[in-house]
């Protein structure tokens, strides 16, 4: 049996699982009593994955907020059967290989997706709302400090944090699908919950008592968390970001409210609602379950034996040298 085969079939099992799971976590979601910590607590901790196929926002061409179990089947399976088909050596295809060929494939049985055809369930259209005169602006403004600094491959600085090993967008708040090491490890004292991520092992650290919040001058790559305890529910609500790392273009005056409910045994159901006067017309929500997997988290060494940035600047280079020594055959 090949190994093209051998995904078919299990995107086709897990499909079946995540309908049976959806249905059981909707019916569990009013009985299921979640364990305690030794404080009183919901226990939220163990490792987590949220890597998930469903989009942010609802595609263009669908007007629906769930697919049904047989266009959700197929719709997985045709994306996992293009993530683990072999290149040809040397084509473009090769060289942008993909994640699942090394041990990565997202088709297995920790794969968060459901039948929602977007993490946005508000507004109701499952996509992002329009963005402000200001945010356009600002939008505008960055684009144009990055040409004057001769594009995005022109030299380090102008390329993403990501690419850069600093920060990703996967850090939040809010916390998304990264395509890869889409894993959380979490970990609950009495005043305290730490979220550490697999990718760049960013950590979290979010208070659950009373202390006030710093200064607004005070500001953090992820902001400001400060959690609380609503039943079985921890809400964290984040504030302060420095706006460095924008999400989806968003300002330093972005407002993240975070929800963390124990479900069932092997699933959290993740819900986030971000405000942004000065980026969006107005607030809007997604909601995600995260899965139970397997730890120890691995160690995400961006740096080391990453030669993706040096290509990148190196190419650039030989770009440049290219077209001057055209303009001079020319001349």
């Amino acid at each position: 049996m090949t190994r093209q085969t051998l995904v078919s079939i299990g995107v086709l099992a897990a499909a079946a699982a995540v309908v049976v799971c959806s249905a059981g976590t909707a019916a569990a979601q009013g009985d299921y009593v979640a364990p305690r910590t030794e404080y009183g607590h919901p226990d939220l901790q163990g490792f987590w994955t949220n890597q998930t196929y469903t989009p942010l926002e609802r595609p263009r061409d669908v007007d629906k907020a769930f697919y049904t179990e047989e266009e959700a089947a197929a719709i997985w399976q045709g994306r996992a059967s293009r993530e683990s088909s072999l290149t040809t050596p040397g084509t473009i295809p090769d060289v942008h290989y993909d994640f699942t060929q090394f041990g990565l494939d997202r088709s297995q049985s920790t794969m968060t997706s459901n039948l929602r055809t977007s993490l946005i369930v508000d507004p109701p259209s499952g996509r992002l709302p329009p963005v402000t005169a200001e945010g356009q602006r600002r939008a505008a403004e960055r684009r144009a400090a990055r040409e004057a600094r001769g594009g995005q491959y022109d030299r380090a600085e102008n390329l993403p944090l990501g690419a850069r090993c600093i920060i990703t967008g996967s850090a939040g708040p809010p916390m998304l699908n990264a395509g890869y090491n889409a894993n959380f490890h979490i970990v609950q004292g009495r005043d305290h919950v730490m979220i550490l991520l697999e990718q760049l092992h960013n950590a979290r650290i979010i208070p659950v008592d009373d202390r006030p919040r710093p200064p607004e001058a005070t500001r953090q790559w992820m902001g400001v968390p400060r959690g609380r305890w609503e039943g079985d529910t921890l809400v964290v609500e984040t504030t302060n970001i420095n706006g460095k790392n924008p999400f989806r273009g968003s300002s330093d005056r972005m407002r993240v409210v975070e929800r963390f409910t124990r479900v069932a045994d092997d699933d959290i159901l993740y819900t986030f609602t971000v405000e942004d006067p000065a980026t969006w017309a107005r607030p809007w929500t997604a909601e995600m379950p995260m899965k139970r997997s397997r730890g120890p988290l691995f160690e995400h060494a961006c740096h080391e034996g990453n030669y993706g940035l040096f290509n990148i600047l190196a190419g650039a280079r030989a770009e440049e040298a290219r077209a001057a020594a055209e303009q001079q055959q020319q001349d």
